[in-house]
């Protein structure tokens, strides 16, 4: 009985570290994908702040600058 209690047991550790194998590959694809979408919103984000900062600017550029007069 020994014997086939340490082929059951092998069997047992060898497919329990498959499955943690193969769970590891899942987390590690799903972070990458995750990882991925976050930067493509992160890098959209900024270019459309960029581009509000840019409008922001040529407005001030356009714009006379008002001359206050001081009494004194």
């Amino acid at each position: 009985m020994g014997y086939v209690l340490r082929v059951r047991l092998a069997s047992f550790f060898t497919g329990a570290a498959l499955a943690s194998a193969a769970g590891l590959y899942y987390l590690q694809k799903d972070y990458k994908i995750a990882h991925h979408a976050i930067s493509q919103q992160m890098n959209s984000f900024y270019e459309s702040l960029d581009g509000r900062v840019s409008a922001l600017e040529k407005l001030k550029e356009v714009e006379p600058p008002k001359h206050v007069d001081v009494a004194e």
